[in-house]
C-alpha cells in the first residue's frame, strides 16, 4: 500500500499549537502535517533524578497537546531516543516529504539540528527553519559594524528602535487545523520507560495580570512578595509564545520588557559564541586560581552558609526548582567571590535544579556575577550578603519561610568572614588579569 506523503513538525522548546512560527510554515505547505516529540535519551540519560519536574512538566504537556490534537482528528508521534536514530526509522515508517522546525541557538541543539539537516538532505527531503524562541535572533541587532553586540544597553537601544507592535502580531495557526495529519491516537512512551516517575507537582501558572506587571518596577527585586510573572518555565519551554509576552511588556512594563530583551541578548551572544559553555568570554578570566573547596561547595548547595539571605536561596532552589532572580545574583556572587569557586560549578548545580534552566541565560548570569561574561559586573563588585539581606529582605519573612532556625542556636556560624573573602576575592582576581 502507498504511504501518503506528509510533513512533519517537530517540536521542541515550542509545546503548543497556536502563534507556533514554524508549525503556521509547515501547516501552509503542500502535506497534511504530523506533529512530532522526541525525548532525546541524549539528553535525558544525563539527568540523575527519576522524579526530575521538568521531564514530567514536558510529558503533561504533550498529554495536553495530545488532547488539542485528537479534536482536530490528529495526534502526535512522540518517540524516545537519540535523535538521528529515531529520523532513520521515521524516514523508514513515512512518505516524508518536508521538515520543519523552530530554530534553537545552544551548540548542542545547532550540532544536532544540522546532523538532521544533513539526513534529510540525503533523502532529498528539504527542512525548513523558523524563528519563534526569540524575538530577534542571531545577526538581526548588531553593531552597525556588523559585530554582534557584548555590552546589553545599546543591544537593547537597537532592538527596541528594530521591533514594532507589527513584528509580535499573533500568528492564527489554528485556523489552518485541517492541515493536520488525520491519524488515530498513536503510541506514546511511558515516563517509566524512559526512566522517570509520575509525582504530584505544582508547575507555576502560564498567566501574568496587567497588574503584577505595572507594580514590576517596585517589586521585583523583593523576594518574599509575587513581584515577578515566574513565567521562565513557561518560555523555556515554548508552552506561552515570546511574542505575545512582548506585547505585554510594551503595553504594561518596560522594566519587564527589557528582562524578555535580556533574554534575545543571551540567545544572540551563545549563537555568536558557542565557546561560552564552558570557557569565560574574556579568556583572561580563566586565569583565576578557584579555590574550588569541596566542603565549601557542599555548604552553599545544601543552603548551609551562615548568610541568611544565601541559605534562603539555595533551600528554595533545592525545594522548589525556583529562585527569585535578585537572589539568583547574590548567591552567584557568593559562590564565586567569597568562596572563590569557579563559576562552572555554580552553573551545573543550577542547571541541575531549575525548572527554567536553559544554557544561554543561565551561563549568561554566572559569567556576569564571575566577571568574565558579557557585559558583566567588574571584578571588585562583590555583593555584600548582609547588606543585600537588609535592603530586600529587611524583615526577614523570605529568609524566615526558608532558614526558619535562622534566629536560633542551631544555625550555622558564617563558613567564611566577608571582609576577608572580599579582600581576598579583589586580591586574587586583581593578580590574575594583570
Amino acid at each position: 500500500m502507498e504511504k501518503q506523503a506528509i510533513s512533519i513538525f517537530w517540536h521542541r522548546r515550542d509545546l503548543r499549537l497556536n502563534d507556533n512560527c514554524g508549525l503556521d510554515k509547515a501547516l501552509s505547505g503542500d502535506y497534511p502535517v504530523l506533529p512530532l516529540f522526541i525525548f532525546d535519551s541524549n539528553i535525558l540519560t544525563e539527568l540523575d533524578d527519576a522524579r526530575d519536574a521538568r521531564v514530567l512538566f514536558i510529558y503533561k504537556e504533550i498529554q495536553r497537546l495530545q488532547d488539542e490534537l485528537k479534536s482536530y482528528g490528529s495526534a502526535m508521534l512522540v518517540r524516545y531516543g537519540k535523535p538521528e536514530e529515531v529520523w532513520t526509522n521515521l524516514l523508514n515508517e513515512y512518505e516524508i516529504k518536508e521538515v520543519y522546525i523552530n530554530r534553537d541557538y545552544e551548540p548542542y541543539a545547532r550540532d544536532r539540528d544540522k546532523m538532521v539537516y544533513d539526513l534529510m538532505s540525503d533523502g532529498g527531503i528539504t527542512l525548513k527553519g523558523a524563528k519563534d524562541h526569540v524575538i530577534l535572533e542571531k545577526s538581526e541587532v548588531v553593531k552597525d559594524d556588523g559585530s554582534p553586540y557584548s555590552v546589553f544597553t545599546p543591544y537593547m537601544k537597537k532592538w527596541k528602535a528594530t521591533v514594532t507592535t507589527d513584528d509580535l502580531a499573533p500568528l492564527n495557526t489554528l485556523s489552518k487545523k485541517d492541515n493536520f495529519f488525520k491519524t488515530a491516537p498513536l503510541p506514546c512512551p511511558t515516563l517509566n520507560e524512559m526512566g522517570f516517575e509520575d509525582f504530584e507537582f505544582e508547575f507555576p501558572d502560564r498567566d501574568v495580570d496587567a497588574d503584577l506587571l505595572e507594580r514590576y518596577g517596585d517589586r521585583r527585586d523583593i523576594p518574599s512578595v509575587r513581584g515577578t510573572s515566574r513565567l521562565s518555565m513557561h518560555l523555556r519551554f515554548g508552552t506561552i509564545s515570546i511574542r505575545a509576552l512582548a506585547q505585554k511588556g510594551f503595553k504594561h512594563s518596560e522594566k519587564w520588557l527589557n528582562e524578555l530583551i535580556w533574554r534575545d541578548f543571551y540567545q544572540m551572544f551563545i549563537y555568536h559564541n558557542p565557546q561560552i559553555s564552558n570557557e569565560s568570554f574574556k579568556p583572561k578570566y580563566d586565569r583565576v586560581p578557584w579555590i574550588n573547596d569541596e566542603e565549601q561547595f557542599q555548604a552553599w548547595c545544601e543552603g548551609r552558609t551562615g548568610y541568611p539571605i544565601v541559605d534562603a536561596g539555595m533551600r528554595e532552589l533545592n525545594s522548589t526548582g525556583f529562585m527569585h532572580n535578585r537572589v539568583r545574583m547574590i548567591v552567584a556572587s557568593f559562590l564565586t567571590k567569597h568562596l572563590l569557586i569557579d563559576w562552572r560549578w555554580g552553573e551545573r548545580y543550577f542547571a541541575k535544579k531549575l525548572l527554567d534552566f536553559e544554557l544561554a541565560s543561565n551561563v549568561g548570569g554566572w559569567q556576569w556575577a564571575s566577571g568574565g561574561g558579557a557585559d558583566a559586573a567588574p571584578y571588585f563588585r562583590v555583593f555584600n550578603p548582609t547588606s543585600q539581606e537588609k535592603k530586600f529582605d529587611p524583615d526577614r519573612k523570605y529568609i524566615r519561610k526558608w532558614v526558619p532556625e535562622v534566629d536560633s542556636q542551631s544555625y550555622p556560624k558564617p563558613i567564611v568572614e566577608h571582609k576577608m573573602a572580599r579582600e581576598r576575592a579583589i586580591q586574587t582576581y586583581k593578580e590574575a588579569l594583570s
